[in-house]
């Protein structure tokens, strides 16, 4: 008797339980069902929100400015701001991925985009790349520009970026509004210049120099007078052993910085205690790849035998990431001080070279395991007194 009572209560037990969730036994399984499909339901949704999002930052990723760009960088931000912060972390496209509105590259507002109109008939303009990174912008182009306007007062200081992606990139994230090399000198033209000069931060006469010059020379005709100042680093020269007072001066300033930002009091105290300097540029295939080279020779005469020079391009050959490494270790240095060799450190400086993904040279040389401590200094050359002091030299020759 007290058994088959037993059985009873463990029977109603169940079907109130089964009651409870539906009534059949089945029922469970069924709403599991329900809710993973209404799961993958949204997961779609928020899919489809980021790739929405992605194809409007693709779509600002592009070198020519059109009818629509202020248009669509403006669509891309709204869109972007309008995703959770989960839907924000889908976002993947050609170009597009979470950093590009996501990163915090610094205060865009201690920036000055350099583009007011009413400035007189003298106008120095200064050609950047450019880069989405506030902080080096302010710093290094920024840096560039003002030392320039406090050497001449007389002159209006103005800039101009020659990549559209990155001018839209700043303006569709943070507002910031700049010219390219087409606005620029039709701002130009339009405020009544007469004398302009036209100082291109760029480190060599490589591809990117001589797309600028051309641009320029096609309003050669709407000045009076249009000089082109040269790069940093000055002529190319004609081979690997081709050095001149322009690289001198740059490389004995970078080192010079080097030492200054690190734990040494010298450099000579640092190559002792068998620490390295690798500097990493951008590297390119145009023939101003030798430049590179003849830092390195330039390093070389200078006595620096703890300095490497490497690329990011690995163009030339010999500054490719394995070279460089091999070469370090070779030379029996176990610490490296890695720092740009780029005018203004960006995207490269801060993922190619300093960057946490295993193709970085930070995770190349840590991964080889043959340095104990690995240093990065993320400073471009356009923030040093003395390299800022050339751009300014190179304009005082273009105006004789």
């Amino acid at each position: 008797m007290k058994k088959m009572f037993s059985m009873m209560v463990i029977a109603c037990v169940c079907t109130a339980v089964l009651a409870g969730c539906g009534g059949s036994g089945t029922a469970p399984a069924a709403d599991a069902g329900t809710g993973k499909a209404a799961e993958s339901s949204g997961e779609k949704g928020a899919k489809a929100k980021a790739d929405e999002v992605a194809a409007l930052i693709d779509a600002i990723y592009v070198q020519e400015r059109t009818d629509t760009t202020d248009a669509d960088c403006k669509a891309a931000r709204e869109a972007w701001d309008a995703l959770t912060e989960d839907e924000k972390e889908l976002v993947e496209g050609e170009n597009a991925d979470p950093d590009y509105f996501g990163r915090d590259t610094g205060d865009a507002s201690k920036d000055d985009p350099a583009n007011a109109d009413n400035i007189g008939d003298k106008e120095i303009l200064v050609v950047s790349f450019g880069t989405s990174f506030n902080d080096s912008r302010t710093e290094d182009i920024g840096g560039i520009e003002k030392a320039i306007a406090a050497a001449y007062p007389d002159w209006a200081v103005r800039r101009a970026f020659t990549a559209q992606t990155i001018i839209n990139h700043v303006q569709a994230r943070d507002g910031e509004i700049m010219d390219n090399m087409d606005q620029a000198l039709e701002r130009a033209v339009k405020n009544g210049v007469k004398e302009l000069v036209i100082q291109p931060t760029h480190l060599m006469h490589g591809a990117e120099y001589d797309e600028m010059k051309e641009t320029a020379d096609a309003y050669a005709d709407k000045f009076d007078k249009l000089v082109i100042s040269e790069p940093l680093l000055g002529e190319v020269g004609s081979d690997a052993g081709s050095v001149n007072e322009d690289k001198k001066a740059v490389c004995e300033a970078v080192v010079s910085e080097t030492v200054a930002e690190s734990s040494y009091d010298s450099r000579e105290t640092m190559e002792a205690d068998k620490t390295a300097i690798v500097y990493i540029g951008h590297g390119t295939s145009h023939t101003a790849k030798v430049t590179y080279s003849q830092m390195q020779s330039q390093m070389d005469e200078l006595g620096y035998k703890n300095v490497f020079v490497g690329t990011v391009e690995g163009e030339p050959e010999e500054t490719a990431c394995e070279n460089i490494l091999e070469a370090v270790a070779g030379a029996g240095y176990t610490k490296v001080i890695m720092r740009p060799l780029m005018v203004v450190a960006g995207d490269h400086a801060n993922n190619d070279m300093a960057g946490d993904d295993e193709d970085s040279w930070k995770s190349i040389f840590d991964a080889s395991g043959k340095f104990e401590k690995l240093d990065m200094q993320i400073a471009g050359l356009g923030r040093i007194k003395d390299v800022q002091a050339r751009y300014i030299e190179h304009i005082e020759e273009a105006l004789k």
